[in-house]
């Protein structure tokens, strides 16, 4: 059927434009005006055989247009994906590397603050083992004094013992004031973080390890032994 329709369609074309010519050729005869009428009718026709001609070529335009168009919308989006996931790793990369800054700077405040705090408590380490000497001589000086000779037919010693005797006692309040305190572990078991071996020596009743004699007393200050107490252990 359409190879029948394609003849006659020509045919009826062709007589047409053959009528027009006809009919033209009449008007130009007759008067310019007519002619300007006519070519101006001549030219509206060609310019809508041309419209009319080309439309099967143009209905394909729009869409080779609109398919490039797509394509080119297509490789924008992957390429704003592909920048949208390297901006969410590098987000996380940043978050990961802020949230180990503020690690980092919060262990180095504690570290800082309990430097600080040692260095407040510890900071008269060195004074205080200069006073322990004193307090040595002082412990000396009273345990040295023979304890018939307190009485009232030697006054002055007896003076100067009671005399001794407070100023150790403010001495060691003081030395407690300030968190230094004594270590004194006759008949407790020896421990080398606190104690210091001098000699071994066998005791009938004693386990070994047990701290037997105190030759020199030991000290901490706010826990932290300072000096070690000098002492004689049991033996096994």
């Amino acid at each position: 059927m359409a190879s029948l329709m394609v003849p006659v369609t020509a045919r009826f074309t062709r007589i047409t434009i053959d009528i027009l010519h006809n009919i033209n050729k009449s008007i130009l005869l007759r008067s310019p005006s007519q002619s300007s009428y006519v070519s101006w009718r001549r030219q509206e026709y060609s310019t809508i055989t041309e419209e009319t001609k080309p439309e099967s070529g143009e209905s394909q335009s729009p869409v080779l247009e609109l398919t490039e168009t797509e394509k080119k919308f297509k490789a924008d989006i992957e390429l704003l994906n592909t920048e949208l996931i390297e901006l969410k790793n590098n987000r996380n990369e940043l978050e990961d590397k802020y949230k180990r800054a503020l690690a980092d700077g919060e262990n180095l405040r504690v570290r800082l603050m309990k430097q600080i705090e040692d260095a407040k408590m510890f900071g008269i380490q060195g004074f205080c083992k200069d006073l322990l000497e004193v307090a040595d001589i002082l412990s000396k000086a009273t345990e040295s004094v023979p304890k018939d000779e307190l009485t009232k037919k030697n006054p002055h010693l007896k003076t100067l013992y009671e005399g001794l005797k407070m100023t150790e006692a403010q001495l060691h309040k003081v030395f407690k004031k300030h968190g230094l305190v004594s270590l004194n572990p006759l008949n407790e078991k020896f421990d080398p973080n606190q104690h210091e071996a001098l000699f071994q020596q066998e005791v009938e009743g004693k386990e070994p390890g047990t701290i037997v004699v105190v030759s020199k007393l030991g000290y901490k200050l706010h826990e932290r032994v300072v000096r070690p107490a000098l002492v004689g252990v049991a033996k096994g």
